[in-house]
């Protein structure tokens, strides 16, 4: 980024941070806070504030790019060690992004907007975890567009404060599926038969609405059974052969009896022995339909950004400096309804004159801009976010 550009920006944000409220987070005087300049290399770290104004005079004095603060809370923040900050607890956090997820990552796929949308649908996923299956009240959760590609979640429950990395570790393990075991979910149990008859072996897997993984199983089963059953039988019977040890005469009888009226009844009960040789089925089909549920259901997260006790993060209504979006404090109910291309966007319509460094592709503020190389004049809000990008440059006659 050239030094024009870079003073433009600088000024521009100047600009947003002279109004922005800024709300500290909790324990502001316990937190270490950290920025990154256009003008400066690296971070400047290591830093305290006693009070929420304190903070908001020093950002507006010296407008960075970037603003972090610590999840943990130190006796001594500033001190220019871990070791002599005296670590006290720290807030559990989750971090969801574009790159976390294979699509993105291992395709090129890079439309923002999908991205963006994609992550979104995985921060709700993962939010539901936490409510459901660890119990926290939703008054201790705060969500944060990132203001780039994609979402944090801040946890401060005091159940969670004192946990070190090995144990919030294991709470990415259970968020992701790592490690499930089918035989801890579908296993058999004896069943009494009629009189003169001997106990019989039964299959037995999670019922519906079980705690935990168990739940999610469950609908993962039916919501195979049920699409089976509204396909037709030469479409149901080829995905059923896909299972390995699954043949034409297995499929068949497998088809014939998830078709029956009782079948998702018996399987919300948690009863798989609902036919004939239903067991020797559910077995091939288990393992398979295991990997499939943990791909689907698992939640996203950024696992060194969890287990890090140290960890920095962005500060909510701050700017993020790759993209000119505002870092956006959201509630759970609002979340679904956020449109952060839209509600990120802090900038105005004034015209600003740029020079267009390769060709670009946005869409902001409910406008799609489809550039080519060379000059041009767009709204702030687009030339900002082209500037952050490293896709422009400030042009001849900067407004």
């Amino acid at each position: 980024m050239d030094s024009r550009t870079a003073s433009y920006l600088r000024a521009r944000f100047r600009e947003y941070y002279l109004t922005a409220s800024m709300d500290a987070p909790p324990g502001i005087e316990s937190r270490e806070w950290g920025f990154i300049f256009y003008d400066t290399p690296g971070m400047r770290r290591h830093r305290s504030f006693r009070s929420r104004k304190e903070l908001v005079d020093y950002i507006r004095s010296t407008v960075p790019a970037h603003v972090y603060h610590s999840a943990a809370y130190y006796l001594k923040p500033d001190a220019p060690t871990m070791k002599e900050k005296i670590w006290r607890g720290a807030d559990l956090i989750f971090d969801l992004d574009a790159d976390h997820l294979s699509e993105y990552r291992d395709s090129g796929r890079r439309d923002y907007g999908e991205m963006l949308e994609r992550v979104k649908r995985e921060t709700m996923k993962l939010l539901e975890f936490l409510l459901s299956d660890f119990g926290f009240d939703d008054e201790r959760i705060s969500v944060v567009f990132s203001g780039g590609r994609g979402y944090h979640i801040h946890v401060r429950d005091p159940s969670i404060m004192k946990l070190r990395s090995d144990a919030r570790r294991e709470i990415v393990d259970y968020l992701t599926g790592r490690g499930l075991d089918p035989e801890r979910f579908i296993h058999k149990i004896d069943v009494d038969g009629d009189a003169g008859v001997e106990r019989a072996r039964s299959l037995r897997g999670p019922a519906y609405g079980t705690a935990g993984w168990g739940g999610r199983i469950n609908k993962a089963i039916e919501s195979m059974v049920m699409h089976l059953r509204e396909l037709d039988d030469e479409e149901a019977l080829s995905l059923l052969k896909n299972v390995k040890g699954i043949g034409s005469q297995k499929a068949r009888l497998f088809l014939a009896q998830i078709r029956e009226e009782n079948a998702i009844k018996s399987i919300r009960a948690g009863n798989l022995d609902f036919f004939k040789y239903a067991s020797g089925i559910w077995k091939l089909i288990i393992p398979y339909l295991m990997e499939e549920s943990v791909r689907a259901l698992s939640g996203e997260t950024d696992e060194p950004v969890t287990a890090d006790v140290h960890r920095l993060i962005r500060f909510p209504e701050s700017l993020h400096g790759g993209t000119g979006l505002r870092v956006t404090k959201l509630s759970i109910d609002s979340l679904r309804a956020f449109d952060p291309l839209r509600d990120a966007v802090v900038f105005g319509e004034d015209p600003v004159s740029v020079d267009i460094l390769r060709p670009a592709s946005i869409e902001l503020a409910g406008k799609r801009f489809d550039l080519s190389e060379g000059g041009a004049e767009l709204p702030a809000y687009a030339a900002i976010f082209l500037m952050a990008r490293g896709f422009a440059e400030i042009g001849a006659a900067p407004r």
